[in-house]
Order: C-alpha cells, then sequence, then structure tokens
C-alpha cells in the first residue's frame, strides 16, 4: 500500500494524530528501509474481562499488523499497582500484585481473539521498572513540573476542589511515558483520556534522545446506554468473553444511532460499506433492525466463530420475536452438601454471576426468574432434589438441578 492508502485506514475511527506529518514521514521511511514500526498501546490489567470498548484500540492495532508493522500490547502490570488517574476525580485504590498477574493472564488469552499472535509482542513494564533504581527514578521525576501536571483537566480540578492527590499518582503519567523511551515506541495509541500521558512520551523520548512518538488518540466508546463511556461498572459493557447469546442480546438493545458509531468503530468493513449503510439506512431501503442483526452476528462472529453467531441469531429471534424459550439450554446437576443453596451463590456456582455479591444485586434489582417467577428476595434457599429453570436478565438462561451429597 502507498503512504496516502496506508494513512486512510490509519485515519479511520481516529479521533486525533500528532502528527500527521510525521506519521507520513515515518510510514514512507518504513516503505523504503523495509523496517517496521514499532507501536505500542499500554492497558492496566485492572479487570479481569477486556470489554468491546477496549477492542477499538485494538482493531487498530489490528490494522498496523496488516500494514505490516510491529504490534507491542504493553500489560501495564507496574503501572496497574499505581492505578491510573486519568479523568478521576479522587485518587484511585491500587490493585495488589496478584490481582495484576491475574488479571494479565486473561488480557493475554483475549487479545488474540483479535491480533495475530505470530506479529504481537506483549511485553510488561514490570520488566524495567522494577530494574529502576530510587536514584534513577528521581532522576526521571526531575524531567517534569508540577505546574505540567496541573495542566491536565482531572488534575486541575482536584487541586482547586481542594481534593487529595498523591505523588504517586504524578508518577503514572512519566512512568507511562519512559515505556516508550523503554520500548523505542514510533508510535503510541490511547484513548482520548489519555492524550496528556502520551505527550508526556514524546518529551521523555526528546529528553532520552530519541525520535519522539506519533500519537494517535482514539474515541472512548459509548456503553449500551449511549451516554457514558463502556466500563464494567457502570454495567453498560459487552465483554468479550460473554456468551455469544449475551453478546448478540446486547448489540441488539442499542439505539440506532449509537449502532452506526459501533459500526464505525468495531466493524471491519470498508468505509465504502458503511457510507452505503448509512444512505440505505436514511433512504429507507434497509430497516434498522436488520443493520443491527448484521453487526451482532460479525462481532459475536469474531470472538465466538460463525456457528454461534447463527445460533445466537435464531436463540434472539426465538426468544424475543416468537417469545418462546431457547433452543437449547445448559443443563447443570450440582451436588450441595446441605439441604439448600443459597440462591445468589447458586447463580454464582452456575455461572450466571460473577461473585456472591453480583447475584444478590441481580435478585434484589429484579433481574432474575426461578422456573419463570420473578424472584427478588436475596436471602431465598432452593431446596435440593428438585431441578430449577433460572433466568438473570433476559438472555441467560440455566436449567440446574440440585442433588443432595
Amino acid at each position: 500500500m502507498t503512504v496516502a492508502e496506508q494513512m486512510a485506514l490509519i485515519r479511520r475511527g481516529t479521533q486525533e494524530i500528532l502528527r500527521e506529518e510525521e506519521l507520513e514521514s515515518k510510514l514512507a521511511r518504513s516503505m523504503a528501509t523495509g523496517q517496521p514500526l514499532r507501536v505500542k498501546a499500554g492497558f492496566d490489567p485492572t479487570a479481569p474481562d477486556l470489554h468491546l470498548g477496549h477492542t477499538v484500540l485494538i482493531q487498530k492495532l489490528k490494522h498496523f499488523q496488516q500494514l505490516g508493522h510491529q504490534v507491542i500490547f504493553l500489560v501495564g502490570d507496574f503501572t496497574g499497582m499505581i492505578g491510573d488517574p486519568s479523568g478521576k476525580n479522587e485518587t484511585r485504590p491500587p490493585l495488589t500484585a496478584a490481582e495484576v498477574k491475574e488479571n494479565a493472564l486473561t488480557y493475554e488469552r483475549q487479545i488474540f481473539k483479535i491480533l495475530d499472535p505470530q506479529k504481537t509482542t506483549i511485553d510488561f513494564n514490570s520488566r524495567w521498572m522494577q530494574q529502576m533504581s530510587a536514584q534513577e527514578l528521581i532522576a526521571l521525576a526531575g524531567k517534569h513540573t508540577v505546574a505540567r501536571m496541573l495542566e491536565r483537566d482531572d488534575f486541575h480540578q482536584r487541586f482547586v476542589n481542594h481534593t487529595p492527590i498523591g505523588i504517586h499518582e504524578f508518577l503514572y503519567p512519566l512512568i507511562q511515558g519512559y515505556d516508550s523511551v523503554a520500548l523505542k515506541a514510533d508510535i503510541e495509541l490511547g484513548g482520548t483520556d489519555q492524550k496528556f500521558n502520551l505527550l508526556v512520551g514524546r518529551e521523555l523520548q526528546r529528553e532520552y534522545g530519541q525520535e519522539p512518538q506519533v500519537i494517535i488518540t482514539l474515541p472512548l466508546l459509548e456503553g449500551l446506554d449511549g451516554v457514558n463511556k463502556m466500563s464494567k461498572s457502570l454495567n453498560n459493557y459487552v465483554g468479550i468473553d460473554e456468551a455469544p447469546e449475551e453478546m448478540f442480546g446486547k448489540l441488539m438493545s442499542i439505539s440506532d444511532p449509537l449502532m452506526l458509531r459501533y459500526y464505525e468503530l468495531l466493524s471491519d468493513r470498508s468505509q465504502a460499506e458503511l457510507d452505503h449503510l448509512r444512505h440505505s439506512l436514511e433512504n429507507g431501503s434497509r430497516h434498522p433492525r436488520q443493520a443491527k442483526e448484521a453487526l451482532a452476528q460479525e462481532i459475536v462472529a469474531r470472538y465466538h466463530g460463525p456457528a454461534a453467531a447463527e445460533h445466537a441469531a435464531r436463540e434472539f429471534a426465538a426468544v424475543f420475536r416468537e417469545k418462546k424459550a431457547p433452543e437449547q439450554i445448559d443443563d447443570v446437576t450440582m451436588t450441595v452438601s446441605d439441604s439448600a443453596l443459597w440462591l445468589p451463590k447458586l447463580l454464582q456456582q452456575a455461572g450466571l454471576a460473577s461473585s456472591t455479591s453480583e447475584g444478590r444485586r441481580l435478585v434484589r434489582q429484579g433481574g432474575v426468574q426461578v422456573n419463570g417467577e420473578k424472584v427478588t428476595d436475596d436471602n431465598l434457599e432452593l431446596a435440593a432434589g428438585q431441578t430449577y429453570l433460572l433466568q438473570v436478565g433476559k438472555r441467560r438462561f440455566k436449567r440446574v438441578t440440585l442433588e443432595a451429597a
């Protein structure tokens, strides 16, 4: 591909490129020398699951792989123990080393649903940060000022509002920036909320005698509510490890305007195809529901395969249009030591809740049905020796038989 053709693919779905002329120069040099560019993106393993919001960035990494460049997926196992202060109005609680390690392992598995493992380098910033002496860290801190840190909107607002800012939080952008020095990054990708940190990387590379990286920021994907950034804590997310039926149903629940944004940021379709889709929706030749189903199938197929996507589409049609029970409901048999099992615990063990706390919340919110009846008593215990049809939300079913030990 020519530089212009590469730039067209790179620009798609991006918010800002700093600076475009530098990127064009790097691409031209790469073509002339045959040396691929080093493209970095960092992810702090703050939760075990990646969601579609994360994949906006990972999809752009995939574009660079398609162009022949070297992708570095950087796991921020060191910075994860600091806690990214970006966009926060209070100090973020740090993770323990054990939590970071556990979450990082799940990231490695999940990213290869998108990226080519043969063309991806996974690195951890603890590799160089744990070797850095106190003297070297102080020298790094000396390359930035408090005044510059307070130019960041979130730090500035906290300072004005007399909300505490930990010294360790000022270290976070410096360490993220130093990651680019350690990796000799040509390009760094990040969400729009990461722009300040990415700029610090450029400045530090100059300080260390390196050519500054090009910065590419990508939009923050709105969650299912269409308002807030996709987030597990807001329960407006679609996890890439979720069951196919759950993913499909969630994507069918988004609004029509949000559907077009998801197409732009998540779909593999060409810009010409997206323009044609938008035109067909505007002139009424295509129904929004059909377009939404096509999007849901594309995304489910990416993470679970075409067969699972087709099955999820049939299940959705049966449950929501024809008001039938799903064609297949997973049957689970559990042995219980007592005469009954606490419902939130049962939801967790059946894979319908990530924890008993989430199970209690689902029950209290009226999101759980047992044998077709809504249950709101989070102290309910189900007797052993019986089979129960469990339903969480509109799309998740399990048939569970409790056997006494």
